[in-house]
């Protein structure tokens, strides 16, 4: 554990690498809208579960390392759509952190 934010991108680019080899298509922007809502869905799902809206006989270690599971899925499609359209995603994570900062100083919080 331990990574930053950059190996943590660049872990999952080595991934993506390897997926290319047995893809049946280049994934586009359209590609990896449709994975990501599908991650979405799938983490959806998991947080049902959790919150006891559905019925599930595993236990609660099981459901924790599922919602994990799931929200590091949707991280790895957003960080797979900002290569496509060659976003510096660590740049505007914190861009946009120090947006919503300069926010909330100017209304005194």
């Amino acid at each position: 554990m331990g990574k930053t934010f950059g190996e943590m991108i660049e872990m999952y680019r080595d991934v993506v690498k390897r997926f290319k080899k047995i893809e049946l298509n280049e994934w586009n922007a359209q590609g990896t809208m449709i994975e990501l809502a599908k991650q979405v869905g799938e983490l959806s799902k998991w947080v049902m579960y959790k919150e006891k809206y559905y019925a599930f006989e595993e236990n609660e270690e099981t459901v924790n390392m599922r919602l994990g599971n799931e929200m590091a899925d949707v991280i790895a499609q957003v960080i797979r759509l900002a290569d496509v359209y060659n976003i510096d995603l660590e740049k505007a994570y914190i861009e946009a952190r120090e947006d919503e900062a300069r926010y909330l100083d100017s209304r005194g919080v």
